[in-house]
């Protein structure tokens, strides 16, 4: 379903409406986007691939084969490389950007998940959503010098912008585990929603917002003290979490009925509810957060929102601006689980 305006270029666009949709390979889950905005990085669940997108055109420029059943996707603030998660073969493919080649295979554990890179580049934080662990990844050498006991089910994973702690979602046990970076150890675990799925923390550090798939929620958690501070309501099945640059908004897709919700963050409200394709998963916004970028699970496409800005009350559509300003980081299971949208079984059985 091709919804909003579709192909608008120059012209303005109304705050939080699809301007285009990208054909892209078949599954997509993962997206990530290059610092500066210059390509857009998605992870092909169900053809082992990962589509390169220029943001200027919104077009595939390339498509790099990687392991068995890509999932998460990261791209290093250098933009020298990519790590991609494959879950049925356990292993990160690391992609060089400058010829979108995969120039290295990484081990890693059970059904490696979730992905973020440290904001120096130097640490890969990998979760494994069968064996309690994350792996903790050296990009000099792309080998794993550390594994990390965390929760059952360690799937979402987010780093805070100091690089001080890494929070891993654990979908089975509805908890977040908090890593300190310095030794690798968990130093708190936070109770929040049913079937947590994805994680995003705020620029200034302050919040985490992490999506509860079979309660319809999202928990906001302060870092300062890791207890939830707030829980929103927003569609079914969310999965996907972004928060914009300015730290005002966040998105969150609703895979199961192909929303997004936007939440203001000054009174974490649901300002806005955006329709856009099928089983929206990942999402990613630019630098400026005047463009969203999120996959489409079963539409095999990724939808280009024209993003809100705001400033207390005040929002205005940007859908002229920045044209190529993007960058990144159900039922029963979600996403995450055995069964699901892009379960643990094949990757041809999606949704089963």
């Amino acid at each position: 379903m091709l919804l909003g305006m579709a192909g608008i270029g120059a012209g303005a666009a109304a705050a939080d409406t699809v301007i285009d949709t990208i054909p892209v390979g078949s599954g997509p889950v993962g997206v990530a986007a290059s610092p500066f905005g210059s390509r857009v990085y998605v992870a092909n669940t169900q053809d082992d691939s990962v589509s390169v997108i220029e943001t200027i055109g919104n077009t595939v420029i390339d498509t790099v084969g990687v392991g068995d059943g890509p999932f998460g996707v990261a791209v290093t603030p250098n933009r020298s490389h990519v790590y991609v998660t494959n879950r049925f073969d356990d292993t990160v493919s690391v992609i060089d950007t400058g010829t979108n080649t995969v120039v290295d295979s990484v081990a890693v554990g059970d059904v490696p998940h979730g992905v973020a890179v440290s904001p120096n580049g130097s640490r890969v934080y990998v979760s494994h959503l069968f064996n309690f662990t994350m792996s903790v990844i050296d990009t000099s050498t792309n080998s794993v010098v550390d594994i990390v006991a965390v929760g059952n089910g360690a799937s979402g994973v987010a780093v805070t912008p100091d690089g001080s702690h890494v929070y891993v979602v654990n979908a089975f046990e509805g908890t977040v585990s908090v890593i300190e970076t310095a030794g690798n150890t968990v130093v708190d675990t936070v109770t929040v929603g049913d079937d947590p799925s994805e994680v995003a923390v705020t620029p200034d550090g302050s919040r985490v917002y992490v999506t509860n798939t079979l309660d319809g929620s999202v928990s906001v958690i302060e870092t300062a003290g890791n207890t939830v501070v707030d829980t929103v309501a927003v569609g079914d099945s969310p999965f996907g979490v972004a928060v914009t640059p300015d730290g005002s908004g966040v998105y969150i897709t609703n895979t199961g009925e192909g929303t997004v919700s936007v939440i203001e963050t000054a009174g974490n409200t649901v300002v806005e509810t955006a329709t856009v394709g099928t089983g929206p998963a990942g999402v990613a916004l630019g630098p400026f957060g005047f463009r969203v970028y999120l996959a489409n699970f079963y539409d095999d496409a990724v939808s280009v929102i024209a993003a809100r800005k705001c400033s207390g009350s005040l929002c205005i559509a940007t859908g002229s601006l920045a044209g190529g300003g993007s960058t990144g980081s159900g039922d029963s299971g979600s996403l995450v689980g055995g069964g699901s949208l892009a379960g643990a079984g094949s990757t041809g059985s999606a949704g089963s």
